[in-house]
C-alpha cells in the first residue's frame, strides 16, 4: 500500500479521531497526547473540533494529518468549502480533501469525467492546496471504481462486522492499486454493542470493532468518534491490542450476520 503520512513522513495512526456533534473538545488534545495523528471532520466548518485542533496545528502542523471534505459536485462550491476549511484552521494545505458520499444517485460524469470532481481535486493537489485526493462511498461498485481510479489516493469506506461485503468486493481492488482504506462506521453507530436476536454471548466492545476493521490488509486507518474523554481512553486500547486472530474474526462475523439480518432499510442493507 501507499500509506498516508504526515508532511514529515510519519505514517497515519491506525486509529483516527473523527468529530462528533456532542464530542468533548478535550478529546482532540487527549488523542494527540496518546499517539493519534489523524483527525477528520466533515467540512466546511471546522467548528469546536477545529478550535480544539488549532493549538496542535500551531505547534506541530507537519506531524498531523488533517482531513475533511465536501459533498458538493460543483467546482465553485468545492473551492469555497476548501477555503473555509483552510481558513478555519489557519493552514495553507489540507492533508486530505474527500469528495464525500459518492453514491448511485450522482451524475457519474460530474465525478469521473474530464473537468469533474476528481479532476478538480487533482488540480488542487498539483497546486499544493491538498496533499491527497480522497473519496468516500457506501456503494461497493462505485467504491471499486474509485479504488481503481489513479486520481484517488485514499478511499474512505463504510465497513464493520455487519457491513463487510467491501472486504470481498472493494478491498482487493484497493490492494491491487495500493490505495489505502480509511474505515468508518466501525461500530455501526454503536448498535454493534447491542445483542441481536439469537445472540447470547457478550457483545463486542468498541476496541473489538476497531480491531476487526484493522485486520483487513487494505485498511490503514479506522475512525473513532467518541463523545467523551472516557470513551476515547477505552478506544485507545486498540493501539496496543494484538492483531485479530482467525477464531475471533469468525466469532464476530457470526455476530455480524445476525445484526445484518435485521436491517430494515435500503441504506442499512442494499449497499453493504
Amino acid at each position: 500500500m501507499h500509506p498516508v503520512t504526515t508532511i514529515t513522513g510519519e505514517v497515519a495512526s491506525p486509529l483516527g479521531l473523527a468529530a462528533h456533534p456532542e464530542q468533548d473538545p478535550q478529546c482532540v488534545a487527549r488523542a494527540a497526547q496518546c499517539g493519534i495523528n489523524y483527525f477528520f471532520f466533515y467540512g466546511p466548518e471546522p467548528g469546536l473540533f477545529g478550535k480544539s485542533l488549532l493549538p496542535l496545528v500551531q505547534k506541530r502542523r507537519e506531524k498531523l494529518i488533517v482531513a475533511s471534505g465536501s459533498g458538493s459536485r460543483k467546482r465553485a462550491t468545492l473551492l469555497t468549502n476548501r477555503r473555509k476549511i483552510l481558513s478555519g484552521l489557519g493552514i495553507e494545505t489540507l492533508d486530505i480533501f474527500f469528495a464525500e458520499y459518492i453514491n448511485p444517485s450522482d451524475d457519474v460524469d460530474a465525478i469521473f469525467a474530464a473537468g469533474g470532481v476528481l479532476d478538480e481535486l487533482t488540480r488542487w493537489k498539483a497546486e499544493g492546496a491538498i496533499r491527497y485526493v480522497g473519496a468516500t462511498a457506501h456503494d461497493r461498485s462505485l467504491s471499486r471504481q474509485l479504488a481503481a481510479d489513479p486520481r484517488v489516493d485514499v478511499l474512505m469506506q463504510r465497513f464493520n462486522m455487519a457491513h463487510r461485503k467491501a472486504a470481498a468486493e472493494v478491498f482487493p481492488e484497493a490492494i491491487r492499486t495500493e490505495t489505502p482504506i480509511v474505515a468508518f462506521t466501525a461500530t455501526r453507530w454503536r448498535t454493534l454493542f447491542e445483542a441481536p436476536s439469537g445472540w447470547t454471548e457478550p457483545c463486542p466492545t468498541a476496541v473489538d470493532c476497531y480491531r476487526y476493521c484493522l485486520a483487513q490488509p487494505a485498511v490503514q486507518v479506522v475512525l473513532t468518534s467518541p463523545q467523551s474523554v472516557e470513551q476515547l481512553d477505552e478506544n485507545l486500547a486498540v493501539l496496543v491490542s494484538p492483531a485479530l486472530a482467525d477464531r475471533e474474526r469468525l466469532h464476530w462475523e457470526r455476530f455480524g450476520n445476525l445484526v445484518y439480518g435485521r436491517g430494515a432499510d435500503t441504506f442499512d442493507t442494499k449497499w453493504q
